[in-house]
This record gives structure tokens, C-alpha cells and sequence, in this order.
């Protein structure tokens, strides 16, 4: 049981350290479940396991959660890679290969809000690409539910809206 729950840790930080950017929780869930490797709770126990163990840190917003790898955790792969074995190896690499583009641009597009002290919702949303803002967008609306829509919305329309201020601005 230990071992089997020690390759899921081993797994999830394969992952990170194949890519150049986060990870989400449901990207994860994704490759893990969609292989069956195990299940939803199990893989939950995992990921707050190893933040504890400072092999992950935690970006979270109100409407996800993001996997960085720490330093530990880069360190900890690297030494124990070849646990890991070749056959899930291959189906990891693959997977990320597939998908890429939309795992990135998913972990690219951030969108959060908070209440301000005017007692007025700020939402923040934004475009991330290698670690510098394309967008920093900030919208002041007057409540939850207009936060929420507007924060829920970015991610599907954000190159939109990018490319609709460019072509208004230049």
C-alpha cells in the first residue's frame, strides 16, 4: 500500500517536472484517473501530502487549485525517476504531448476576485506566459454574483478580449 501510494507522489511530480508551467488539480485527475491508476480521494491525500511535505507548493484561486514543484520535489524526482515505471513513463509523456497546448493555456489564464475596502468586488484577471503578464486586468463591480461571472468567463474569452484591446489600443 505505501509503495502503491509513493508512485502516485512519484507520478504527479513526473508530471511537473515535464512541463515548464503549473499543473491544475482536474489536470491531474485526468491523466491519473482516466489510467485508473487510482481514485479521486486517494489522489486528493496525495497532492496534500506531498504540499506538506513542501514537494508542491499551492497556487489556489476561488475556482481552482494550481501544482507548482518546489525545489524538494524537483530534487526528489530527479533521484527517483527510475521508480516510476517505464511503461507509465511513456504514458505520461504522451499524454502531456496530446495535450500541451491546452494544458498550458489553461494554467496560463488566471482569473480571481476578493472584496476590496470600498466593500465592492475586484476581480483580477490575467494572462500568463512564461512567468511575465501579456494582461493584468483589473474590474471593480458591486457584487459576488458579477465577480463570480466575470471571473468564471475569463478563461473562455480571454484571447478574445486580448486581441480585441490590441486592436483597439494600436
Amino acid at each position: 500500500m505505501t509503495e502503491t501510494f509513493t508512485l502516485y507522489k512519484l507520478i504527479v511530480l513526473y508530471m511537473l517536472k515535464k512541463v515548464d508551467f503549473p499543473l491544475t488539480t482536474s489536470q491531474i485527475s485526468e491523466f491519473i484517473l482516466d489510467k485508473g491508476y487510482t481514485t479521486y480521494f486517494k489522489l486528493q491525500e496525495a497532492l496534500s501530502d506531498m504540499v506538506d511535505s513542501e514537494l508542491l507548493e499551492v497556487e489556489t484561486t476561488h475556482n481552482r487549485t494550481l501544482y507548482h514543484l518546489t525545489e524538494n520535489g524537483t530534487e526528489t524526482i530527479r533521484f527517483f525517476t527510475n521508480k516510476i515505471s517505464p511503461g507509465i513513463q511513456k504514458d505520461i509523456n504522451e499524454f502531456l504531448r496530446e495535450k500541451q497546448y491546452d494544458l498550458k493555456e489553461e494554467s496560463a489564464v488566471k482569473s480571481d476576485y476578493y472584496l476590496n475596502t470600498n466593500h465592492e468586488y475586484e476581480v483580477r484577471c490575467r494572462i500568463v506566459e512564461n512567468g511575465f503578464s501579456l494582461i493584468d486586468l483589473k474590474i471593480t463591480v458591486p457584487t459576488k454574483t458579477e465577480a463570480e461571472t466575470i471571473a468564471n468567463n475569463w478563461a473562455g474569452r480571454s484571447q478574445d478580449i486580448y486581441a480585441l484591446l490590441l486592436s483597439k489600443l494600436l
